[in-house]
């Protein structure tokens, strides 16, 4: 059986068809045997493309990355219907209902002037919610998928707004040493597992000390990321150019390859 396109390609309502079209029992193989554990994955890709768009400003793809992205939702919201949980409907109106909710000051009377003034009501509500949904921790509903840096990140934040804190930079900075201090003891032992407990450690503090300087970690390594595989790429040039190769090159020369795409950067 053929079908015909949706003509609107502009409407929401397209989108929806599409897909219950390609969920339909004569529709796609693979689509009609997916799950949401089985696109859960798809889903944290999509975002992660967006947000590489975003870091390159490449807009055109960023469009098509939010197309992605939004097709996820979609998605996940036919597999719901199907089941009978929800609707997409019931997604725009929860997410609207929340957006109204966390926003008095627009859509009531409060009065909040400063972006850090509906920071904080934000948190308020958020913490309000929590609470009506019968959660007992401040750490519960920290979601488990994200990625470890962040979600330590995110632990770090909540304990902190009960008062579970270092109070300044300096003292996340001292505990940075104790923890590496740790570390080098139990790498210097020959402890593998006490080794990858300590430096889980390390990177747990880290992030802390992200918190304080108001610095995503995880955005700050996908930065550092890039900024490595640039570097890198400037060494394997730069020998290619004289028909050789990383692999086999001295280590002080590839240091001293380093220091020099460092300085281009700069352009020194």
């Amino acid at each position: 059986m053929t079908r015909e396109a949706p003509k609107d390609l502009r409407s929401m309502d397209a989108l929806l068809e599409i897909m219950r079209a390609l969920r339909a029992p004569d529709g796609c193989p693979w689509d009609r045997e997916q799950n949401f554990a089985s696109i859960a994955p798809y889903t944290i890709e999509e975002a992660y493309e967006v947000a590489d768009a975003i870091d390159r400003r490449d807009f055109s793809a960023l469009k098509s990355e939010l197309g992605d992205l939004l097709f996820q939702a979609v998605y996940h919201a036919q597999m719901a219907e199907e089941d009978q949980l929800f609707s997409f409907p019931d997604i725009v109106q929860s997410i609207a209902e929340k957006l109204i909710r966390r926003h008095p000051h627009v859509f009531g009377s409060a009065k909040i002037e400063t972006a850090a003034d509906q920071t904080a009501h934000w948190e308020v509500v958020k913490a309000a919610e929590r609470g009506h949904a019968g959660h007992k921790s401040v750490l519960d509903d920290v979601p488990l998928a994200l990625p470890a840096l962040l979600r330590a990140e995110k632990l770090m934040k909540r304990a902190a707004r009960v008062g579970f804190f270092w109070d300044k930079p300096e003292s996340v900075i001292a505990k940075i040493r104790e923890e590496t201090e740790e570390l080098v003891q139990e790498v210097e032992r020959g402890d593998r597992q006490k080794a990858a407990e300590e430096f889980g450690d390390v990177l747990f503090v880290l992030a802390n000390l992200a918190r304080h300087l108001g610095v995503n970690p995880e955005e700050s390594l996908r930065q550092t990321n890039v900024k490595f595989e640039r570097r890198f790429r400037f060494i394997e040039d730069h020998l290619r150019e004289q028909g050789r190769e990383v692999q086999g090159t001295p280590l002080s020369e590839l240091e001293a390859l380093w220091q020099a795409a460092k300085r281009a950067e700069r352009g020194a």
